[in-house]
């Protein structure tokens, strides 16, 4: 019996502030179904009615628990993942975003610990190879 197939659609940030140091991202981690740390960037399903930018801002806030603006996009990465017996394809476009307030401890219950790493860090700590090469597009579009 053919798998079920959903298509997703999300936004999503890459989050940066200025340091002394050079700029760093703010990655999220939450747990694998296998119980692994996954550090990842914020992002969520486009709800109806609102606009990618929209749905990218809602989620950095409810995710990391912190204000930003828009920058720029950076594009959109797509892959596939099976959720519950179903095959879904989800592409997520992200922007590039800059902290302009709220608290990394105000971050939702998805979420297992927000930190702040410096760029060429957050690159390698990123779990996921399509998100490594959404940092990098950052990191260029800087």
């Amino acid at each position: 019996m053919p798998m079920k197939t959903r298509s997703e659609f999300s936004a999503g940030g890459v989050v940066v502030r200025d340091d002394p140091g050079g700029s760093e991202v703010a990655l999220a981690a939450r747990r694998t179904r296998k119980g692994d740390l996954a550090w990842g960037l914020p992002k969520g399903v486009i709800e109806r009615g609102e606009q990618p930018e929209q749905t990218a801002l809602r989620e950095v806030r409810e995710e990391t628990g912190l204000q930003a603006e828009i920058i720029r996009p950076l594009g959109e990465i797509s892959y596939w993942f099976v959720w519950e017996g179903e095959r879904v394809r989800k592409k997520v476009v992200f922007f590039l975003m800059r902290a302009v307030g709220g608290d990394t401890s105000l971050h939702d219950h998805e979420m297992e610990e927000i930190r702040w790493f410096p760029l060429h860090q957050a690159v390698k700590q990123a779990s996921y190879p399509s998100e490594r090469d959404v940092i990098r597009r950052a990191a260029e579009a800087m």
